[in-house]
């Protein structure tokens, strides 16, 4: 093996750590922010493609959530959909618990917030079961639910 080649394959191993790296360092953002989107898309007993969409397209164009593959996004949001479906109570508890994680990390938690809002949004309805979740959901985060027009 060649010198140059060396190089490029200590290259392109250091990359691969430094995805499985951030992978490893995000993995509670992924999951705080999948759980908020599942709250907030069955709040009114219903997800619609337009709240799918964008929560996919929210995550493909984040930095710190986009080295995920859209199969880990989709886990992660079905994970969250199936435990709110099969136990609404058990679903619940666990959605706030990985909400909870972030909820020290300001910055990540007004993200979250912020994307669960959007979600909401998405397919043109705001209504009472999203906002009253969403509040809830700010309230977990440690968050002014009026800085979020919540209130």
């Amino acid at each position: 093996m060649s010198f140059e080649s060396f190089l490029n394959t200590l290259k392109t191993k250091t990359s691969e750590l430094k995805t499985e790296a951030l992978k490893f360092k995000n993995k509670d953002f992924l999951n705080a922010t999948m759980a908020g989107s599942a709250l907030i898309a069955m709040a009114d007993g219903l997800i619609s493609p337009e709240e799918k969409q964008k929560m996919i397209k929210f995550i493909e164009h984040h930095d710190a959530l986009s080295v995920f593959t859209t199969t880990d996004v989709i886990t992660a949001f079905q994970t969250h959909v199936n435990q709110l479906q099969f136990d609404k109570d058990v679903g619940e508890a666990k959605a706030f618990e990985a909400l909870k994680k972030i909820a020290s990390n300001v910055p990540a938690a007004r993200l979250t917030l912020r994307m669960v809002i959007s979600i909401a949004a998405s397919d043109g309805d705001f209504d009472t079961h999203e906002k009253k979740m969403a509040l809830r959901i700010a309230k977990e985060l440690a968050l002014d639910p009026a800085e979020f027009e919540l209130t």
